[in-house]
């Protein structure tokens, strides 16, 4: 008994020199990716809790408040909602106290860039204070998640469409042959996976003999985006490229299937109920990677002046983000420079993605039953990620047109 004590002890020293160690070698460069980490932990905890804390739930009489216990998917759904919430919490106050930074001379710079261990202690303990509140708060959240999660959505097709446009800049850039050849072929894989997406579509949501009229919409209408993104894009008065287009528009059919993917099990015109679980599970997943690439990109992307998070005067614009040397004196230079890009907002997407990540593993609602669960499968859901494809096609048109409606506005 007294040796493993002693054996106990001795690992969590080890873990807690080990945790100091990674937290204090995290320099300004780096502490976006480590903003990236946590919330990667986040979606991780998320996902083992509903897994596993719903038997535990059961039994906690402040949460289990019913003269009728509920069905084990509710507190699945639960603890996915309390840990989103201490994440949210987390990243709102550190957004609120960003506000108004504008050098990096300013005390909240450090605070920013700095203090990771107190930052992963209060990041814990605001997730655990979370499992102590009254479930009409956990309600109230779940019904402003919503609303919070389509802000995400938003954001997330914007940074879709500044990441295509400097990938093709970046291609075209290189004025040789390979390249050229490279943007061909990429944008080739990307038209020929869309329109056999497409068929697949056709074959899984249109099944014969029934009215599948709406089903029918939905992927003809994307096909549609896909042909008049190409023909905007190839007109000789916008001047731009395929690979975009052929980007968004395979984008687009993805997010028309997760769509489709997401209609009830017992809807007639839904091929896929019979692999519903595996077939939802991959759905999350991707879901999942996505929020979590694009929270990655938005802080990779944060120092640049032609993210929406930078000012256009960005002076580090174009700077890696993981540092390649140590310099006391260019860390004293960079104090006296204003700051790349809004801290506030940068914490914002965060709060917005912890959000949708909710959303995604709770299949936007609150009561996620049906005997076997079947996360995302919901007309809420179909609709929401429908919509969504609607607005990437407007919002990429309109980056193709803007320029020339607009000649003397800064794109």
């Amino acid at each position: 008994m007294w040796a493993a004590s002693c054996l106990a002890s001795c690992c969590a020293a080890c873990a807690c020199d080990a945790c100091r160690t990674v937290v204090s070698s995290i320099s300004r460069r780096s502490a976006r990716i480590a903003y990236c980490a946590l919330f990667a932990l986040s979606l991780i905890v998320s996902w083992i809790l509903r897994e596993v804390a719903a038997p535990l739930m059961e039994k906690i009489p402040w949460i289990n408040t019913f003269h009728e216990t509920p069905s084990r998917d509710w507190f699945q759904t639960d603890a996915v909602l309390r840990v989103s919430l201490g994440n949210f919490l987390f990243f709102t106050i550190l957004s609120v106290i960003m506000v108004g930074v504008k050098s990096q001379r300013d005390p909240r710079d450090n605070i920013h860039h700095g203090g990771w261990m107190v930052k992963l202690i209060c990041w814990f303990l605001l997730v655990v204070l979370m499992f102590f509140i009254p479930n009409e708060i956990i309600t109230f959240y779940e019904s402003i998640s919503k609303f919070g999660s389509g802000l995400f959505l938003l954001v997330q097709v914007v940074l879709l469409l500044d990441f295509v446009h400097r990938w093709n800049e970046t291609w075209v850039g290189y004025d040789e042959q390979f390249w050229y050849i490279a943007l061909f072929v990429v944008s080739l894989f990307c038209y020929v996976a869309t329109f056999v997406s497409s068929g697949f579509l056709f074959h899984w949501f249109t099944p014969s003999g029934h009215d599948c009229g709406l089903n029918t919409f939905f992927i003809v209408t994307t096909l549609i985006f896909a042909f008049v993104f190409t023909v905007v894009a190839l007109h000789p008065s916008v001047g731009g490229s395929v690979l975009p287009a052929s980007v968004i528009s395979l984008y687009c059919m993805y997010l028309c299937y997760c769509g489709l993917a997401s209609e009830p099990r017992d809807y007639e015109c839904n091929g896929l109920y019979k692999h519903s679980k595996a077939v939802s599970t991959a759905t999350l997943a991707l879901g999942l990677l996505t929020t979590f690439l694009s929270v990655v990109y938005s802080a990779v992307r944060a120092g640049s002046s032609t993210t929406l998070l930078s000012p256009p005067s960005s002076p580090r614009a174009g700077e890696p983000l993981l540092p390649l040397e140590n310099s006391g004196e260019r860390e004293e230079k960079e104090k006296a420079r204003p700051v790349s890009y809004s801290y506030s907002f940068f914490h914002v997407i965060f709060c917005l993605a912890s959000m949708y990540s909710a959303m995604l593993l709770t299949g936007w609602t609150s009561s996620v039953g049906e005997g076997e669960r079947s996360v995302g499968v919901r007309w809420a859901s179909v609709w929401v990620r429908v919509v969504t494809g609607w607005a990437t096609a407007a919002l990429f048109i309109w980056s193709l047109i803007a320029p020339l409606l607009f000649p003397d506005w800064e794109f």
